[in-house]
């Protein structure tokens, strides 16, 4: 009986000291500090899909092309917050609230998405981890979420969010993306196109920005309203593109989060 509790006790012991080691390795490693004035290259996301394409026996083409937020419409920055994460300037990383409504509806329809996911939690997932949704995972996220929240400002954590995003088969980036779909710089985005590459960023694989679709067209404008009522977009553009939308679907996209799928 002391041997099978010494035995039991030493186990116990050893997985402590891996928990200890191994949430130690995620708060000293990797070099997220090196991101102050380093571009990532090829990210844990983009391996990921290489490694998905190769298993179909497909070769995966990287189309992407880095572009500093000076270059990159304001337009877009400010539609992708709108749709992914509208309290990005005001959080430490984590939208509490948006998580709580995500645990509650994981509970009610009894499947673990583990939504409510920040663009800094995004970026961590991006550049260092698999789209695996699993509770491991989302601790490693966390962890490198703070990191990164206290070692980067706020803009850069967006200007590379922006450069390693998915936006379809192989295209990562605003740059690609806006070349792929558009024929033009990321710069010389307009508000609608902008909203449209917002859209899809929860699901880049299924829609595209250039759909026909209902879905695409209705998230589109709302975001795209959200921005005129800001004073992004001013009213005369808005009637110049013949955009309009009703209040009450103002407050709906405000009151929805289109980006807190946390899909692959």
């Amino acid at each position: 009986m002391k041997k099978l509790l010494a035995q039991s006790i030493k186990i116990f012991i050893f997985l402590i000291a891996g928990l200890i080691l191994w949430v130690g390795f995620y708060i000293l490693f990797p070099n997220v500090s090196a991101l102050k004035t380093k571009n990532p290259d090829i990210t844990s996301f983009m391996q990921y899909r290489f490694e998905q394409a190769e298993e179909k026996g497909k070769k995966l083409n990287i189309r992407k092309s880095w572009a500093p937020l000076s270059s990159i419409s304001p337009y877009l920055a400010k539609a992708v917050i709108i749709a992914e994460d509208d309290k990005f300037w005001r959080h430490e990383g984590f939208d509490f609230e948006a998580i709580q409504k995500a645990i509650e509806n994981d509970i009610k329809t009894k499947k673990m998405k583990f939504g409510g996911s920040t663009i800094s939690q995004q970026l961590a997932k991006n550049l260092y981890l698999s789209p695996a949704k699993n509770p491991v995972r989302k601790i490693k996220e966390a962890i490198l979420t703070w990191r990164i929240e206290k070692s980067l400002s706020k803009k850069r954590i967006l200007e590379i969010y922006l450069n390693v995003a998915e936006w379809g088969n192989g295209i990562f980036g605003a740059e690609a993306a806006s070349r792929h779909y558009f024929g033009k710089p990321a710069s010389a985005l307009s508000p609608i196109e902008a909203a449209r590459l917002a859209v899809v960023l929860p699901n880049p694989k299924k829609l595209s920005p250039v759909s026909d679709s209902a879905y695409i067209q209705r998230r589109a404008n709302l975001i795209y309203s959200i921005m005129v009522r800001r004073g992004i977009v001013s009213e005369e553009y808005q009637d110049a593109v013949g955009e309009t939308s009703t209040e009450s679907e103002e407050t709906e996209a405000e009151g929805t989060e289109p980006g807190k799928t946390d899909s692959e």
